[in-house]
């Protein structure tokens, strides 16, 4: 039998504000367990919440983004459970009535198709303490800086069909995220972390399968792996003459299988209720006017305006807008340079091969933008050729050095003088008399071994463009 599967994706996003949801400081990643959490985490008695109306500002600014439904009139409520990270007993979230409604957002599938993502909701609500396993035997700690800070769980419709469907999403909506700079989203940090729901049905079924979700996957990779392990699970259970059971489970990224939790809760199980301590927030048009005002230029925008002022690829522009930080690198070097296609081509080629070799982002290169620029500017004046260049690019990485510091100390300036370049021509018709015939026969081809053994005796400095006229002129 033929399956598919139908996959939502459930994506936390840390908002990246000075000040916790309802009281206190922001906390600090890595900060010493327990040093940052305020007296309204601890659930002291006699504390009252007072929202942080920059929380509210950053959801709106999402929605936004996405085209989304912004609700004038969003209420708080207290969502009920007992875990040990959540002193209080209880999460402040948005039920009914949340800040952002519904909106979607586009995805590239791997044939070059769009298709469109719905989005449920997105609401603003705090986050709890964290469990610490690792470093206790037998035993567990509770850290509570991270409690009430302020975080967006943005709910997509379940329109998902692969794994690879929900990375090309959850990378979508990190990008937006990113460009809003409302959160840094950095995944390992668990400042964006995503819960998958996955069933499956008879391929054709109309009636959607018992899903189960999985909680808290922090990676994009791991994204994929979980839901394609689950998929697999899920198929061999029911194959087998079994029931999916509704429930939450885990993903061993060591083991790439999935594992049961505990069953999943529904709606009545957290006994939710308006928070009393908090009064329904209401915004009007003029304050969502104000946020609409400040958006940036977001990434389909971008990518559109790369192809139309660059005269890029989709794919090259996809490439380079899919982050803020290298759109802003790529369009200073493009700018510096003159040479919008060449920039690209180094941008994505060279400097993206290196910084994901190494783990880098591009805000952390070793070869800013300027230099770049300097050093595509020489390409593009023959002071050294494309092959060379790799070479400088190598050096600049190690060495602090100007571009044409560094071509000047190696000897690597091109050579461009037309009666040198003619005495190189000469002596290779001179050494291979045998290819020189079968390039004046018509075989093109040769051409290319011709070129190339004058660029050897000039150890690759002579002007390609050069040596190829000056042989077909010697040659005819």
């Amino acid at each position: 039998m033929e399956w598919e599967s139908i996959i939502g994706l459930e994506v936390h996003v840390s908002l990246s504000t000075k000040s916790k949801l309802f009281s206190g400081t922001a906390s600090e990643f890595g900060a010493e367990p327990n040093t940052q959490a305020n007296i309204f985490d601890l659930a002291i008695p006699g504390t009252l919440p007072v929202f942080n109306n920059e929380a509210l500002k950053m959801a709106v600014r999402f929605g936004l983004a996405i085209g989304a439904e912004i609700s004038k009139r969003s209420v708080f409520d207290r969502k009920n459970y007992f875990y040990p990270d959540l002193p209080k007993g209880y999460q402040v979230t948005q039920l009914d009535f949340p800040t952002v409604g519904k909106g979607s957002l586009s995805i590239i599938l791997e044939d070059g198709t769009e298709k469109i993502i719905g989005i449920t909701r997105a609401h603003i609500e705090e986050n709890a303490g964290k469990s610490l396993h690792e470093e206790f035997s037998g035993q567990s700690g509770i850290d509570l800086n991270r409690a009430g800070e302020p975080l967006l769980e943005i709910v997509s419709e379940p329109e998902i069909n692969n794994a690879k469907e929900a990375v090309a999403y959850l990378k979508k909506l990190h990008s937006i995220v990113r460009y809003l700079e409302i959160s840094d989203a950095i995944m390992a940090q668990g400042s964006m972390r995503c819960d998958v729901n996955v069933s499956i049905r008879p391929k054709g079924g109309t009636k959607l399968g018992t899903r189960t979700e999985i909680k808290n996957i922090n990676s994009f990779r791991f994204v994929e792996k979980a839901i394609n392990s689950e998929i697999l699970r899920q198929r061999e259970v029911i194959e087998d003459g079994g029931e999916i059971q509704q429930e939450t489970r885990r993903y061993d990224a060591n083991k790439d299988t999935t594992s049961s939790m505990r069953n999943k809760e529904v709606a009545n199980d957290y006994r939710y209720f308006p928070e009393p301590d908090l009064l329904p927030v209401v915004i009007d048009d003029e304050f969502i006017a104000a946020i609409h005002s400040e958006l940036p230029e977001l990434p389909d925008a971008k990518k559109e305006r790369f192809t139309l002022e660059f005269g890029l690829s989709n794919y090259d522009a996809g490439v380079l807008t899919s982050t803020r930080e290298m759109a802003e690198y790529f369009e200073k070097v493009a700018k510096a340079c003159g040479d919008s296609k060449l920039a690209a081509n180094w941008v994505t080629g060279d400097l993206l091969a290196f910084l994901n070799k190494n783990d880098l982002e591009i805000e952390n290169s070793p070869i800013q933008s300027e230099r770049l620029a300097v050093l595509v500017s020489r390409i593009k004046d023959n002071t050294i050729s494309g092959k060379i260049a790799k070479t400088v690019f190598e050096t600049m990485i190690e060495d602090s050095a100007t571009v044409d510091e560094i071509i000047e100390r190696k000897g690597l300036k091109q050579v461009t003088d037309s009666s040198e370049i003619e005495n190189l021509v000469d002596e290779v018709i001179a050494k291979n008399p045998d290819q020189v015939q079968q390039l004046k026969d018509g075989k093109e081809q040769v051409l290319g071994f011709l070129v190339g053994q004058a660029m050897k005796l000039s150890q690759g400095k002579a002007n390609p463009g050069k040596v190829n006229k000056l042989l077909r002129d010697k040659t005819k």
